[in-house]
């Protein structure tokens, strides 16, 4: 065999018994990853002498990717040789170790469903999108259909002069450079090139890029600003949901949070993300005492009018009214380099229609305080639309 098993944490099973990548195995760590975990690592290291170009040695070990899409990655610098960037046409020795950055598999053609988007920037390298609530980002599983992908590639191909990247086009995910949960709302950024979609996911591994949040939690926090850095990782018992863990499976996890507004009940907070894992915001902050109000998963719950005000106090509202039935989490901000100009580039999105109408309630009948916390970026009067 010309390669060792590759190392790292999650990785156990990458390689076949010929020292192939496994493409099923790919695709279950795919499921797996965090929001912005960046894509799948695979290490190999030579036990002989080759004398083997670098991107036919690559063509050998990851079957399912045509010798110019390895070619790309490698001048996108998602191969590395030695701990340097190669060319396609470098030379391998033996005890040579290679690093690849891989994109998913082969999967099935996606198909195309016409939803509404709202779409804040569009260029020919990516575009800025405010996710709605209950829509998933790409297929998965049992949801095939009115994803985010999919809306998108329905508006590529009417609405716009370039379609969505290649990158993890097999997989049904082409263009996704990062992720928001179901049930949150905001800023997403979608590649339109092959090009654009390396730079961008580079920044989001290197954590380069700027994330900020807002959420309405239960109760009244304390500090008004502290780091967060916890490790998570997946609930030992309960399937799809995370956790605090201390072992060996825990994931560094880094989350700053600054209080916005107080309120007698809740407290509106702007969250800093450093690391990208799946539910980091919502487990951090449950964890802290604070769940997200509306997230049953970690200890939140639904509101309604008698949470808010009392009764009589709403002319068109009930103590039984439902106020909100979803995390009250949203991207508000999201920076980072511009792929093509190198320039750095911001993008905001309001709060939707039910959060906005939270935070107005919660400024109406329990307002207590508006802190001055150093770091904050938002406009949280912008984003409420007052």
């Amino acid at each position: 065999m010309d390669a060792s098993d590759q190392v790292g944490s999650g990785e156990e099973g990458l390689l076949n018994a010929g020292g192939k990548v496994d493409s099923a195995r790919l695709h279950e760590l795919y499921e797996s990853l965090g929001d912005d975990d960046g894509a799948i690592v695979v290490h190999f290291k030579l036990s002989r002498d080759l004398e083997k170009r670098l991107d036919r040695y690559l063509v050998d070990r990851i079957p399912f990717l045509s010798r110019t899409s390895l070619q790309r990655l490698i001048a996108e610098e998602a191969v590395q040789v030695n701990g340097r960037t190669p060319k396609a046409s470098t030379k391998l020795r033996l005890g040579d170790e290679i690093r690849v950055a891989i994109p998913p598999p082969p999967s099935s053609e996606l198909p195309a469903d016409e939803m509404p988007l709202d779409i804040i920037y569009e260029d020919s390298d990516f575009l800025i999108l405010n996710k709605a609530d209950d829509v998933i980002v790409h297929p998965a599983r049992g949801h095939q259909r009115g994803t985010l992908v999919n809306g998108l590639a329905w508006h590529c191909q009417e609405r716009s002069r370039s379609g969505l990247s290649d990158v993890g086009r097999e997989e049904a995910r082409p263009g996704v450079v990062h992720r928001l949960d179901r049930h949150t709302t905001g800023v997403m950024v979608f590649a339109k090139s092959d090009v654009a979609h390396w730079r961008l996911g580079r920044q989001f591994e290197q954590r380069r890029t700027r994330k900020r949040y807002l959420a309405v939690v239960h109760g009244r926090m304390e500090p008004m600003t502290d780091v967060i850095d916890v490790p998570l990782g997946k609930h030992t018992t309960i399937r799809d949901r995370y956790a605090v863990r201390w072992d060996s499976s825990g994931k560094e996890a880094v989350t700053i949070y600054r209080v916005r507004e107080l309120y007698e009940k809740f407290t509106l907070v702007e969250l800093e993300l450093r690391t990208g894992r799946t539910h980091q915001i919502r487990v951090h902050l449950s964890h802290l005492g604070y769940p997200i109000a509306g997230d049953d998963y970690y200890g939140g719950r639904r509101l309604v009018g008698r949470d808010i005000f009392s009764p009589g106090s709403e002319p068109d509202l009930t103590a039984s009214s439902p106020i909100l039935g979803r995390q009250a989490l949203h991207a508000g901000l999201l920076g980072f380099i511009h792929p093509s100009s190198e320039e750095a580039v911001e993008f905001t999105a309001p709060l939707p229609e039910d959060l906005q109408n939270l935070v107005k309630l919660l400024r109406k009948h329990q307002f207590v305080s508006r802190p001055k916390v150093p770091g904050a970026e938002l406009d949280v009067d912008m984003m409420v639309g007052e």
